[in-house]
């Protein structure tokens, strides 16, 4: 096994040009298979609420929603370093609150790092979570827990005002000591101009082959969440198809009668079945 993928990997990658992968886990077995496959970093996102869950966004997910699947995914991880979303006003409500939030998903569950949403306005939370000895990696262009605000999942940054904005945001995370920016649905030439002026990598999430890293959801690649199909995502198999078509199959084979056989069930000697015939009750 490699050694462990740390924050100062992150920085050695945007120096050398090496791309850095980072895929969502939510479960033991799966952070277990991700990291034996060689994934650079694991995000245990909120968009758990919606591919786990079955929310229609990730406002409503909790700390304790957090905590619960972060700790299985630490568990199944010796490699990838493992980052965990910080939820829907769990870093809106004072600094105090947002140290304490953090500080709760690395001591309860042993990531390594938190990841916020947002620029400016959280700015003064991403410092003082560095300062506690949290690393940080922000979260910058469509920024799901405020769906609500878009009016909806829409791409931004298409405008000079809010292309300013990101860019100013980003350098803003990167000043206040974040390791790396996550952008997500910006058009990929503001992600590349933004990639350029910045010392720490970017993850891009639908922003274009240019960032120094991506990330994807584990339930889009592998065909897992059918509810719908992001433009910005691979689907690489169809879990989900197959899933379905096992489920049928096992239907179809208690139906008849197929299943269990004798290799799927346990013998006993014939006297104990003797004993039993023999009992009075």
């Amino acid at each position: 096994m490699k050694d462990k993928f740390t924050v100062a990997n992150f920085l050695e990658c945007k120096k050398t040009g090496k791309k850095i992968t980072m895929l969502t886990a939510y479960d033991y077995p799966t952070a277990k298979i991700v990291d034996e496959a060689g994934i650079d970093a694991i995000l245990v996102g909120d968009s758990l609420g919606m591919v786990v869950l079955g929310y229609e966004d990730t406002t409503r997910v909790t700390m304790d929603d957090m905590v619960h699947h972060a700790k299985a995914v630490v568990r199944g991880t010796k490699r990838a370093m493992v980052v965990v979303d910080m939820p829907f006003l769990s870093y809106h409500q004072g600094i105090y609150e947002s140290v304490r939030n953090a500080g709760r998903l690395v001591s309860e569950t042993g990531c390594k790092s938190v990841k916020l949403e947002g620029g400016e306005e959280v700015i003064e939370d991403v410092k003082a979570i560095i300062r506690a000895g949290i690393p940080v990696m922000g979260h910058l262009g469509y920024t799901p827990q405020s769906v609500n605000i878009f009016g909806g999942h829409k791409a931004q940054g298409k405008t000079i005002e809010t292309a300013k904005k990101i860019y100013k945001d980003a350098l803003l995370l990167q000043e206040a000591g974040a390791f790396a920016v996550v952008l997500e649905c910006v058009p990929y030439k503001v992600a590349e101009f933004i990639t350029g002026k910045l010392d720490i990598p970017t993850i891009g999430i639908g922003s274009g082959a240019k960032c120094d890293g991506q990330v994807l959801v584990m339930h889009d690649i592998i065909g897992m969440f059918r509810d719908f199909t992001s433009r910005h995502t691979k689907r690489y198999m169809d879990m989900g198809s197959a899933l379905e078509s096992s489920v049928k199959s096992y239907i179809s084979d208690v139906m008849e009668g197929s299943f269990p056989t004798e290799k799927n069930s346990f013998t006993v000697e014939d006297e104990v079945i003797e004993a039993l015939e023999k009992l009075k009750l």
